[in-house]
C-alpha cells in the first residue's frame, strides 16, 4: 500500500485547501484518485445525455468541458509534480483554464471518449505518484507563481475532480442532490 500523507499548509497555496479539504486525511490519495474516477464516471454515464453538452446557466461550462478541464488540470499539476519530484527549481508558469475551454471542443465529443481520455491521464497519475519516493513527495516548486509539494499536487488532483463532481451536482441537478 503506498501512503502518501496530506501536506501541511506551507506546502501550498491557500486557495488550493478547498481541494486538498475534500480529500480524506487517511494517505490513501491514490486509491480515492482511483475511486472518485469510478464515481465520477458512474455519475456522467447515468445523466441525461441531453444535460451534457448544455450549460446550467449562460455564460457557464457545460459538463463535458467540465470533464476536459479536469483532465488539462491533472496533466499540468501532474506534470509539475513530476518537474518538482526531479529536483527542477524552474518556476513554472501559470495557465488561463478559461482560454483552455473553447480549444477543446469538448461538446463536438463523444462522452464516452472524454472519459476513456479521463481513465488514460488518471492511470498515468497513479502510476507516476507510485513511482515517487518519500524524500520526493516533499519536494517543493513554483508553479503559477505559488509553491506545491509533490504530495500536493497528488492531494489537488483528487480534491480538484471531487469539487467539479460536487459542482455539477449542485448546478445541473440540485433535486436529486
Amino acid at each position: 500500500m503506498h501512503i502518501i500523507s496530506k501536506p501541511e499548509a506551507d506546502e501550498y497555496a491557500p486557495y488550493t485547501l478547498m481541494y486538498i479539504d475534500l480529500v480524506p486525511n487517511d494517505g490513501q490519495v491514490l486509491q480515492h484518485l482511483q475511486t472518485s474516477l469510478e464515481t465520477l464516471t458512474a455519475f456522467i454515464k447515468a445523466c441525461p445525455a441531453g444535460s451534457l453538452s448544455t450549460p446550467h446557466a449562460d455564460g457557464e461550462w457545460t459538463i463535458k468541458e467540465i470533464l476536459v478541464h479536469i483532465i488539462d488540470d491533472e496533466r499540468i499539476y501532474c506534470y509539475r509534480a513530476l518537474r518538482y519530484a526531479r529536483g527542477d527549481n524552474t518556476e513554472l508558469p501559470g495557465f488561463e483554464q478559461d482560454d483552455y475551454v473553447p480549444y477543446s471542443r469538448a461538446n463536438e465529443r463523444g462522452v464516452d471518449d472524454i472519459l476513456a481520455e479521463l481513465a488514460a491521464v488518471r492511470q498515468a497519475t497513479i502510476t507516476f505518484f507510485k513511482s515517487v519516493d518519500a524524500e520526493a513527495l516533499l519536494r517543493r516548486g513554483v508553479g503559477s507563481g505559488n509553491i506545491m509539494s509533490v504530495r500536493a499536487a497528488a492531494y489537488h488532483i483528487c480534491g480538484h475532480e471531487m469539487h467539479h463532481l460536487e459542482s455539477i451536482r449542485a448546478n445541473y441537478f440540485p433535486d436529486a442532490a
